[in-house]
């Protein structure tokens, strides 16, 4: 009797718990622990925004400003982990900003610093994925800033202050 009782107890909870979590992920759009970490679950299939540092030659500047694919990335991909330099740290950075006054270029030159600008030339691009019309997958990268021991240029087509 009293194994019973515990057993009954015990599916009463769970199945509680289950309708308050079920209630909770209806009412937040999926958008409720665990699930909310996970981009498969809560953001499949929708577009999104990284960033990429390349290492450059000197080059010509005018004919970097244009949006690429994968093939036509200039340059060595940079590490960034090995720069302790967090990814989403830049692309945050880069997707978030609207107006790219004097402050913010430097605030994407500083977080780049550690890659010894003295000795490297750096295109900062933006990685924008998305699915296409035939749900095929498309990748372009979006040239930002050009940066040198001592130079910084941004894309024309950025809004600046």
């Amino acid at each position: 009797m009293e194994r019973r009782n515990s057993l009954t107890k015990s599916i009463k909870i769970t199945l509680v718990t289950l309708i308050i979590y079920g209630l909770l992920v209806a009412t937040h759009l999926g958008e409720f622990w665990p699930f909310s970490i996970y981009p498969m679950f809560s953001q499949a299939g929708n577009p999104w925004k990284r960033a990429i540092v390349q290492e450059i030659n000197r080059a010509e500047i005018d004919s970097l400003w244009k949006t690429t694919d994968k093939n036509g990335l200039p340059g060595k991909t940079v590490a960034l982990n090995e720069l302790n330099v967090n990814t989403n740290d830049i692309a945050n950075y880069l997707s978030k900003t609207e107006v790219w006054t004097p402050k913010k270029q430097s605030g994407v030159r500083k977080l780049l610093q550690k890659k010894l600008l003295k000795q490297s030339n750096l295109l900062v691009y933006q990685a924008r994925g998305s699915l296409s019309d035939n749900d095929e997958p498309k990748l372009e990268f979006v040239p930002y800033f050009y940066f040198s021991a001592d130079t910084t240029i941004s894309n024309p087509d950025l809004r600046t202050e």
